[in-house]
């Protein structure tokens, strides 16, 4: 299990590290490897109350980090309406950005497959094929090379009790549906299907990489705006690139579907457009930049 500690090593350093702690296989094993690899850590978990066994998973987690000697930080949020996967997501992760330090998560080699997988179902884009980055800011995924298999192998050798989140084997979320139907028929179609997706998303992001060049290319200094003329005469594909970069860059977070309308924000000549997302596309003076789309004028009541 040496190249698991390097890789962890490697990612986390010796600074502070808060690592989200669900007290299931991976996070277990990362939680164990931050303390063997010297980072200054420390664990958050979030106790949702969504299902009978959450008070006994935080008492697991409790128990593991005052055996690994590591503060515990637990958070117990009220469920609020609507989706709650999205909720428990900002949660855990609005939680953690309000400590200092790296923020540590588990993802396996395997997540990343069902998270690819997913993506190119529900999502219309580049990115759904490229998966997770292994740091993204404060946010390092150490074990993304290795397999979920693999984490729970550690934590066999290590003596590491950890405990199974039961809603992970049903269809009632998208991503169960994912492992138990797409991805068990795509190991039958062939068994490498896993490595085979893998190796295809590591293909498509050193290439994204190159294309990344070329846009940062086609932008003004400072890359919030770029000259009209100059997407214009690119290639078409290249300057929908150029324009979801702006509109991104603009919206704070991917702005989804906006380079569908490059075509319409490139024919303005002075002028501005709505894209959805809450962004405004503005041409003056022969140059392209985004903003938020203002609100709509307070309606005058009549006499």
């Amino acid at each position: 299990m040496e190249p698991m500690l390097d890789a962890v090593q490697a990612a986390l350093g010796h600074g502070p590290v808060v690592a989200l702690f669900s007290g299931g296989r991976d996070s277990t094993a990362l939680l164990d490897l931050s303390v063997r690899a010297g980072a200054r850590v420390e664990a958050l978990h979030v106790n949702y109350g969504l299902r009978p066994e959450a008070d006994a998973e935080e008492a697991h987690c409790a128990r593991i980090a005052a055996r690994l000697g590591v503060h515990l930080h637990v958070e117990r949020p009220r469920r609020p309406e609507g989706n709650l996967q999205a909720w428990a997501r900002d949660v855990r992760y609005a939680a953690a950005a309000r400590r200092e330090g790296l923020i540590a998560v588990g993802h396996t080699a395997t997540d990343q497959v069902e998270t690819i997988l997913y993506r190119l179902a529900s999502s219309p884009s580049r990115r759904a094929l490229l998966g997770m980055k292994a740091r993204e800011g404060r946010l390092v995924r150490p074990l993304l090379s290795f397999t979920r298999e693999e984490t729970a192998a550690y934590c066999a050798e290590r003596g590491l009790p950890y405990v199974d989140d039961p809603s992970n084997d049903t269809d009632e979320y998208a991503r169960g549906r994912v492992r138990r139907g797409l991805l068990e028929a795509l190991r039958a179609v062939h068994p490498a299907a896993d490595a085979n997706v893998l190796r295809t998303a590591a293909i498509l992001r050193d290439e994204a990489a190159v294309l990344d060049e070329l846009v940062t290319g086609l932008l003004r200094p400072g890359g919030r705006s770029a000259d009209v003329a100059l997407l214009r005469a690119a290639s078409p594909a290249l300057a929908r690139l150029a324009v979801q970069r702006l509109a991104d860059g603009a919206a704070g977070s991917p702005a989804a579907g906006v380079a569908r309308r490059t075509e319409e924000i490139l024919a303005l000549h002075e002028g501005a457009l709505d894209v959805g997302r809450g962004l405004r596309a503005r041409v003056s003076r022969g140059v392209l930049t985004f903003g938020e789309t203002p609100p709509l004028p307070a309606t005058v009541p009549a006499p």
